[in-house]
């Protein structure tokens, strides 16, 4: 008994030595964020342990106190970018999600002509990247006068959150029973109020994380930001990010009290949506 215990207090103390040595390499780099975004001088110096030198808030009150003089009105200018990447993400997210949900549910319960050749070409969108399609959506964003926009930079986006997320929530259709279905339609219910009351409670985390995952893509999309954005007021975060970086020099300090601030939307949504994430990442891994 003894050599057993002392075999699991062995396998525990490394297990845990393990993970907090994973943990220490994935956040020293945020350290890193952190003390340039805090540290009143002008160039970084290189230490082993990132602390702030000299330590003050006016990188964060640059960024974030950042204005801009319209008609002699003076406009809060980065509460305008800030609003333009959570509506376009959030317009994402609900779009995609909203187009994916019936069409992964038909692809998970019904057969009909062109099923196989359709997710085919779901999947065949799937393996361009975004920056290959930047020059075909400026020229068709140009012609619907949409460039300069929240509604063109979605529509953009939603072309390729729609496919992930028909694909995600198409597994996790999958794994639900139809007994389920079958069973309330017995009971007196439709198939549309089975699909309501059985199966979209049953996916919730599937669509959460799928939902959570678009948003991000949105959130954190640059290369089409950047073309299809020309107004300083219509900028997302990410094109705001990167007018800290110019070519002859770099404003290291408020390009991390920039990224701290840009990543604080995104650390709430997932310690909102944190109970979901496991459960909606393994829908789908496991069928029956």
């Amino acid at each position: 008994m003894a050599l057993q215990q002392r075999t699991r207090l062995l396998e525990s103390f490394a297990a845990h030595a393990v993970l907090i040595v994973a943990v220490a390499f994935a956040l020293y780099p945020v350290l890193w964020v952190v003390a340039l975004a805090f540290s009143g001088v002008s160039e970084p110096a290189p230490r082993v342990i990132p602390v702030p030198i000299e330590p003050t808030l006016e990188h964060l009150r640059e960024v974030v106190g950042s204005t801009q003089v319209v008609g002699g009105e003076t406009r809060w200018l980065f509460g305008l970018q800030l609003a333009n990447s959570l509506i376009v993400s959030l317009a994402t997210a609900l779009v995609g999600v909203g187009i994916a949900i019936p069409t992964a549910y038909a692809l998970a319960r019904f057969d009909f002509v062109g099923k196989r050749g359709g997710v085919k070409l779901l999947l065949a969108t799937q393996m361009f990247p975004a920056v290959a399609s930047a020059i075909p959506l400026y020229i068709l964003l140009d012609w619907l006068s949409l460039l300069n926009s929240r509604t063109g930079l979605v529509l953009c986006y939603a072309t390729t959150a729609v496919p992930f997320a028909i694909f995600q929530l198409r597994g996790a259709f999958e794994t639900i029973p139809e007994d389920l279905e079958e069973a309330a339609m017995v009971d007196g219910a439709t198939r549309f109020q089975a699909f309501i009351r059985v199966v979209l409670p049953a996916a919730r985390p599937a669509i959460a994380v799928t939902a959570l995952f678009a948003f991000m893509s949105a959130y954190n999309e640059f290369i089409l930001a950047a073309t299809l954005l020309g107004r300083e007021e219509m900028y997302t975060l990410p094109v705001v990010l990167q007018r800290f970086i110019g070519e002859y020099d770099a404003q290291w300090e408020a390009f991390a009290a920039g990224a701290l601030v840009v990543s604080l939307p995104v650390m709430a949504l997932f310690y909102v949506a944190q109970r979901h994430l496991v459960a909606g990442l393994t829908a789908g891994s496991v069928k029956g």
